[in-house]
């Protein structure tokens, strides 16, 4: 069902986000997603694919390669190939509880 009730049928799209926010604050993510996309085009919503050789391009010893990840993205594939191809060695390690150590000796060598 995706009629909207009379009482939304006279604002705007932006408007109804604003109603949305007050109502329903767990669906304005994908609305806001939803409305710059219809507005401005999807291109402001779709995050560009990753360049990992000019990330590489940019890092040093003194400047690594420092991924923080969102739920569900997973670069370690891509990363892995790249240094085989390059044919470097890379270590990862996940941060949590009690990695911070682990971390710090992986940067110093």
């Amino acid at each position: 069902r995706n009629e909207k009730p009379k009482s939304l049928m006279d604002l705007g799209a932006f408007q109804e986000l604003l109603v949305l926010r007050c109502a329903r604050p767990d669906r304005v993510l994908p609305a806001i997603l939803g409305y710059v996309a219809a507005t401005m085009g999807e291109k402001y919503v779709k995050p560009p694919p990753f360049d990992i050789s000019g990330s590489y391009s940019d890092s040093s010893n003194i400047a690594p390669l420092i991924f923080i990840l969102s739920p569900g993205s997973d670069p370690s594939s891509a990363l892995n190939m790249f240094a085989s191809e390059k044919g470097k060695e890379i270590n990862s390690l996940s941060l949590g509880q009690g990695q911070g150590p682990k971390a710090e000796k992986l940067l110093d060598e």
